[in-house]
């Protein structure tokens, strides 16, 4: 019945349709995103294991702290895999991939270390997903044309991020 409404609608007074080659026709790509989510999820884990072992009773504070920083560091391993689809499918195009052939498993080593962040609390899984995403960023910006440095995040867990060089 709506659909019978909003086509006689679309007779008297039609509407354009507007359409776009990708989710951001603005051509803005930046891993960077992608990388500090990557950073918080390490973070998240190391405030989860400082909770556990600093609260010898596991009362309503305790509870209150993990449950924040499960859903914080489940929120980021998504949002990196989120990150890097979003390049991956509408910047990369196949002259890159010929370039870069490691790019396939590259991404999803990713997708694979995002999943695995989401599913525990293993530190060492979860720095692995910052430097898959580090080489990532790596590739991003040489496909660029651009230079990058590696330096230690300012931040806790002060892991080292790539950055380009401008």
């Amino acid at each position: 019945m709506l659909h019978k409404l909003f086509s006689k609608l679309d007779e008297i007074h039609p509407i354009d349709e507007a359409s776009a080659h990708c989710d951001v026709p603005c051509g803005i790509y930046d891993p960077i995103t992608a990388q500090i989510a990557a950073l918080t999820v390490v973070r998240m884990v190391d405030l989860i294991n400082e909770a556990d072992a600093a609260h010898k009773e596991k009362d309503v504070d305790y509870h209150n702290t993990i449950t924040r920083a499960v859903h914080v560091k489940e929120e980021h391993a998504e949002k990196v895999k989120h990150e890097i689809r979003v390049i991956w499918g509408d910047y990369i195009k196949a002259a890159q991939l010929e370039k870069f052939p490691e790019l396939h498993s590259l991404v999803h080593n990713i997708m694979l270390l995002g999943s695995k962040a989401r599913q525990t609390v293993d530190r060492e899984s979860a720095v692995k997903l910052v430097e898959e995403v580090n080489k990532f960023a790596e590739i991003f910006w040489q496909t660029k044309g651009i230079a990058t440095k590696r330096a230690v995040a300012p931040y806790k867990p002060s892991l080292e991020l790539v950055y380009p060089v401008l």
